[in-house]
């Protein structure tokens, strides 16, 4: 069964999809293609695994950890199939990340593994967008990385009988095939996922987690519409925009385009990858913003 949530006639219904028609409970109906969706639920929190899929792993000729490492997006970068993905003015390297998404069904707090799947509602498609230009001052946290508005697509639909055992996933930019992956090059199923946070932080019904990306994550244009392809899952297309806002110089860390931020966005394609680190960048090469700190060191 795949559910939606659209708004039909201003209201946000629930609707299950037959075919190429979405059916509200009151029986109206809608074509999907002409529908405006919403993401397929309403979480309290989106977390992110950062690093799964051995190929994305591979590809930055890094070592895998012994446990997932992870992030958050704040729920007002929730965005939905069919919505603009907004890049600032003053920001160049936005990279898409195609992912499958879980979405939790039952409040979950100290379960084991093997009970995981008894938790989760459904999954859905996530596209992990991230603005590398404020790589070097958020590289812990992502915060400002993958937590500005509109950077988190998630749909179109929540499929809830789908297994993710063997399932391929692909990133489609303007028609061309640019991540080509598999649910099987995953470090951590879907079920070690869910046990993993809820050890520690409670789950509740509508919460997402982002489960990782293959490799070839990439740079996009304003004007650019991308595509993610899950089996079994369907199609989660957004178009990305131009802002015609600058972020603000007065506060706050700035974009750059250091050696951090463009061997992560350029992924594999980066110049030095594979013969050396990314060299940190001196304080006083980096923009700062037009109101200083209080105190200097």
């Amino acid at each position: 069964m795949e559910y939606r949530r659209i708004l039909l006639d201003g209201n946000v219904v629930e609707v299950t999809r037959t075919g190429d028609t979405l059916v509200a409970p009151d029986g109206r109906y809608v074509n999907a293609a002409y529908a405006t969706h919403l993401a397929p639920s309403a979480p309290t929190k989106i977390l992110c695994c950062h690093l799964n899929h051995v190929s994305r792993v591979r590809e930055f000729g890094i070592e895998l950890p012994p446990a997932p490492t992870w992030f958050q997006k704040p729920v007002s970068a929730l965005n939905a199939h069919g919505g603009a993905v907004v890049r600032p003015a003053n920001c160049h390297y936005l990279n898409y990340e195609g992912e499958v998404a879980i979405v939790i069904g039952r409040t979950a707090r100290n379960i084991e593994m093997k009970d995981a799947a008894e938790y989760i509602a459904g999954y859905t498609i996530a596209n992990d967008f991230g603005l590398h230009d404020f790589r070097d001052t958020d590289a812990g946290s992502m915060l400002r990385v993958k937590g500005a508005d509109t950077l988190c697509p998630v749909g179109p639909g929540l499929v809830t009988d789908w297994d993710f055992r063997h399932k391929s996933l692909r990133t489609i930019v303007n028609g061309d095939v640019r991540q080509d992956g598999s649910t099987d090059e995953m470090a951590w199923d879907m079920h070690y996922l869910v046990a993993d946070i809820a050890r520690l932080i409670t789950l509740v019904p509508g919460d997402i987690l982002l489960t990782g990306t293959p490799a070839n994550s990439r740079p996009v244009e304003p004007g650019d519409v991308v595509s993610v392809e899950i089996e079994g899952l369907g199609v989660l297309t957004n178009h990305v925009v131009a802002s015609p806002e600058p972020v603000s110089d007065e506060v706050g860390a700035q974009p750059t385009a250091t050696e951090e931020v463009l061997s992560t966005a350029l992924g594999g394609e980066w110049e030095f990858r594979g013969q050396r680190r990314p060299q940190p960048t001196d304080r006083s090469a980096l923009p700062f913003p037009r109101v200083p700190p209080r105190f200097s060191s």
